[in-house]
């Protein structure tokens, strides 16, 4: 069976924790970098902090909105990067907050706003669209795998 690369999602809200969860474990064994996109109250975060619960992290998974970054540590010392770059608008303000590094981690890295950062993001990569639908708690959800990023974890569960 081959891996699908692209694959389109109706979920509800639970089902989207369930599939971050997925995502999370997935990019954390792999080392996925993770770009998130969507209008405000998308479910950008909602599908960020499944993906660290899925990825090990144990602790509160609050908004980095704020801080940036937030990064976690989980067994074995590995580490797990999220970042909002909701308050980033320019070229310096992804300096500034560590992006060079971001990019080059080896662990699982989940950026919100990353259209904000689109010149700047690595090739390898999941895009993941999250877009209202006709009902307040289900999300339409669009990922990509470009690159040599792994295939979509759940995909063939979903054609």
């Amino acid at each position: 069976m081959t891996a699908r690369r692209e694959v389109s999602l109706d979920l509800t809200e639970a089902e989207l924790e369930r599939f971050g969860r997925r995502l999370g474990r997935v990019a954390f064994d792999e080392g996925v970098f993770v770009c998130l996109y969507g209008e405000l109250g998308a479910g950008k975060s909602t599908l960020a902090r499944a993906a660290c619960r899925g990825a090990g992290v144990t602790g509160p998974v609050p908004s980095p909105t704020f801080t940036l970054v937030n990064q976690y540590e989980v067994d074995g010392g590995a580490a797990v990067q999220h970042a909002d770059l909701y308050r980033v608008d320019t070229v310096e303000g992804l300096l500034d907050m560590g992006w060079e590094a971001l990019v080059q981690s080896d662990g699982a890295v989940f950026v919100e706003w990353a259209d904000r950062a689109t010149a700047y993001l690595p090739s390898d990569r999941w895009d993941i669209r999250l877009d209202f639908v006709d009902s307040p708690s289900r999300r339409r959800v669009g990922i990509v795998a470009l690159g040599s990023a792994p295939p979509i974890p759940g995909a063939e569960a979903h054609p």
